[in-house]
């Protein structure tokens, strides 16, 4: 009998402390609600082209542009590394001129960069220069939810502009960069494209030719094997030239890279 009134006492012990413990508890949530709805939610903005800016895996900002339905980058690409984070390499060959008996740009079959004249004057005004290989690489360049433009896109947008003969204008930056030709063909730069001349390297030979003359962008769309669609602005014309090949623009030559948005 004594026995079974200790453990109806235990029980009953028992019993008051876990009501003691719901009570305790229904009394500390309102309290605990409160402080959680202080918390300030934390609100990514939206994208919003233009006037939204891009950020590469180096961290390097880009500003944005609509033209049309597409959003551009208004400056060229300067990123070293893939978006896995494996570096893209560099090929510093050649020396100012590119084509001397050291380069090894013109061997490379796998994705590369390098820049104008080994000038970092020219990294900072123009970006990097990347062979075709990079750019269509698997682990991607471009930031994410971005790409490297295929050639319908790129018709896309100088049909938005105008057209071939005359997009050209619109998408050169208005910038003493441009050398002046005669007769003149001023970029105007009101579509915001800003396109600068920062030339290219050649597949053929290593070298570096045309700074301040053409811009020369890559396009995703293979032509073939050995060759792929590109566009090319010039300092003496209104043009957009799509092209595939010409004066040593193959595969491994080097181009400025834009990114698309997705």
């Amino acid at each position: 009998m004594e026995i079974n009134v200790k453990k109806m006492k235990y029980f009953l012990i028992l019993k008051l402390m876990l009501v003691s413990k719901i009570a305790m508890s229904q009394i500390m949530l309102p309290a605990y609600q409160g402080v959680v709805a202080k918390i300030p939610t934390v609100v990514t903005p939206a994208f919003t082209c233009s006037t939204s800016t891009i950020t590469d895996v180096d961290n390097n900002i880009y500003n944005t542009v609509l033209i049309g339905t597409q959003c551009w980058m208004a400056s060229n690409l300067r990123v070293t590394k893939y978006n896995n984070g494996y570096l893209i390499p560099l090929d510093n060959s050649g020396g100012s001129t590119g084509d001397v008996s050291t380069e090894t740009w013109t061997a490379r079959t796998s994705g590369a960069l390098t820049v104008y004249a080994h000038s970092n004057g020219n990294l900072i005004t123009y970006g990097y220069l990347y062979n075709w290989y990079a750019a269509t690489d698997s682990r991607e360049i471009c930031p994410t939810g971005w790409h490297v433009p295929s050639d319908a896109e790129w018709t896309t947008l100088t049909d938005q502009l105008g057209t071939v003969s005359v997009a050209g204008t619109v998408m050169k930056s208005n910038s003493t960069l441009w050398t002046v030709a005669t007769p003149p063909s001023p970029g105007t730069n009101t579509s915001g494209f800003s396109a600068l001349p920062g030339g290219w390297r050649r597949s053929s030979d290593g070298r570096f030719v045309d700074i301040r003359l053409h811009a020369f962008f890559w396009s995703a769309t293979e032509f073939n094997t050995s060759y792929a669609w590109d566009r090319l602005l010039y300092y003496n014309s209104d043009d957009v030239t799509r092209s595939y090949t010409s004066y040593g623009r193959g595969k491994s030559s080097g181009a400025s890279v834009r990114c698309l948005k997705d």
